[in-house]
């Protein structure tokens, strides 16, 4: 390589990276949305188990059922709940969004703050309603 080229490498800026910018609510709000998107894939397998066991004897949808209630398959059934509440939040205020409404940076950053506590609020209410039910 030329001198020119080294010292021209030297000078350039860094790329940007999740370690340069400083986690603001609307970054976290959109990063979770994007994860919660990923996670409801797994959860839609899991249901998709649960009714294909449903469909192919007593047998095999107990040992799912077994499965899907233990203390470990309730846990990942409630971040399945809470991913899929978070997600259809977020998708809600995009749709707002996509009109020119609630774009101002004061406005989504409060919403961003209230994404979180109303995904969590929904979801345990959900669960509380259900296990009433039950």
């Amino acid at each position: 390589m030329s001198e020119a080229s080294t010292r021209g490498a030297a000078n350039r800026p860094l790329s940007p990276h999740l370690q340069i910018y400083k986690p603001i609510p609307t970054m976290v709000m959109s990063i979770l949305h994007r994860i919660t998107g990923v996670a409801l894939y797994g959860g839609m397998l899991i249901l998709a188990w649960w009714l294909i066991a449903a469909a192919s004897g007593q047998e095999y949808f107990d040992f799912v059922n077994g499965i899907v209630g233990s203390w470990l398959g309730l846990l990942i059934l409630f971040g399945f709940t809470w991913a899929l509440v978070h997600h259809m939040l977020g998708g809600i205020k995009h749709l707002v969004q996509d009109t020119g409404r609630a774009l101002e940076k004061h406005f989504t950053t409060k919403l961003a703050k209230v994404h979180i506590v109303a995904s969590v609020a929904i979801t345990v209410l959900l669960w509380i309603i259900a296990l009433a039910a039950s």
